[in-house]
């Protein structure tokens, strides 16, 4: 033991005891004051009277406010662009059907014209070649029987 506790006695040590005081509620309840502040303002120090009476005052805390977010579209910028080029790709590939499918009815058509243009052409040139043989109609001249005198034709 330390010599500053040897020389006392246990019963000479004072004890003090507390007891809390309870708060008892006024007879009357009085609403909080309304107090009027400036909008956009908060006074540095608050007091609020509770219903019960009691009054109690601190610090009024500012809340953070979250920054304000700008307002997206209901379909992103990058969504729209690829809904887009995918509606041009597609009407570009039909174009391109439609081009292709254009060119070969148009290279059918040309080479029936030309088949047909040949058989017309082949016909002709077949008439012409075949059919100087045959008679003609008007005057018939046998040169065989023909005279000649003094360079002079006698028919």
């Amino acid at each position: 033991m330390h010599p500053e506790h040897a020389h006392r006695v246990s019963g000479e040590r004072a004890v003090t005891t507390y007891h809390p005081t309870p708060i008892r509620p006024p007879a009357v309840v009085h609403p909080a004051p309304v107090v009027h502040v400036q909008p956009g303002t908060v006074p540095a120090v608050a007091s609020i009277v509770l219903p019960d009476g009691r009054i109690v005052t601190g610090y009024a805390i500012d809340h953070p406010q979250p920054a304000p977010v700008a307002a997206k579209p209901a379909v992103s910028r990058t969504a729209v662009n690829v809904a887009l080029g995918g509606v041009g790709f597609l009407a570009v590939c039909g174009g391109l059907l439609l081009l292709t499918s254009f060119i070969a009815a148009l290279t059918a058509f040309v080479s029936q014209l030309i088949i047909l243009a040949a058989v017309i052409f082949g016909g002709w040139i077949a008439v012409q070649v075949l059919g100087s043989s045959g008679h003609k109609g008007g005057t018939t001249v046998n040169i065989r029987r023909a005279v000649f005198k003094r360079n002079h034709f006698h028919g």
